[in-house]
């Protein structure tokens, strides 16, 4: 296989094999597949100052919090390292988990099983392999600076504002310090 930026290109079988994907090109065609961005992470929709048109793919939105058409999920190991545990426990109730496939919760577990061995592990951390977990996580969608390069956004339960203390609070603190 050949991967150039922004497409794949897949080489077409040698004479007499026959191709095992139904979508592989003939000889000579590129695969578009659309990826992330590289670089900067995005800002979100409601910060950008700018409303040119995107020549992306359009953004997609969902809700904050666990979806609520979540299916059967398998229960994380019990042997796995307690923050294994908490970040796979985690995805369940984040809302990119709306945009999961069983594959992408098949890759979760294989990730917390990683990250668990890693954890628990009698040797420091390997640069190697904290950067391959680091991918597979990225590729889960778990940070939002991963998300945002995927054009997902999860949209922010509104911040309750607090009433502001009264001048009538105020006066009773100053009366019980003895101000």
């Amino acid at each position: 296989m050949i991967v150039h930026r922004d497409s794949v290109a897949l080489e077409a079988p040698t004479r007499g094999a026959s191709s095992a994907h139904p979508l592989a090109p003939e000889a000579g065609q590129t695969l578009e597949v659309a990826m992330g961005t590289h670089g900067p992470i995005p800002k979100r929709s409601e910060e950008r100052r700018r409303r040119n048109k995107d020549e992306g793919p359009e953004l997609a939105k969902a809700p904050s919090g666990a979806p609520v058409d979540l299916p059967e999920l398998p229960e994380p190991d019990e042997l796995w390292h307690p923050i294994a545990r908490d970040w796979y426990l985690s995805l369940r109730e984040s809302g990119q988990a709306a945009f999961y496939q069983p594959s992408d919760w098949a890759m979760a577990r294989y990730a917390a099983e990683l990250m668990s061995r890693g954890l628990s592990s009698d040797r420091p951390p390997n640069g190697q392999f904290v950067s391959a977990l680091d991918s597979v996580m990225a590729r889960l969608l778990t940070t939002e600076g991963d998300r945002r390069r995927a054009r997902i956004e999860l949209e922010r339960k509104p911040a309750q504002q607090q009433a502001p203390a009264g001048v009538t609070a105020i006066a009773d603190y100053r009366a019980a310090i003895g101000g």
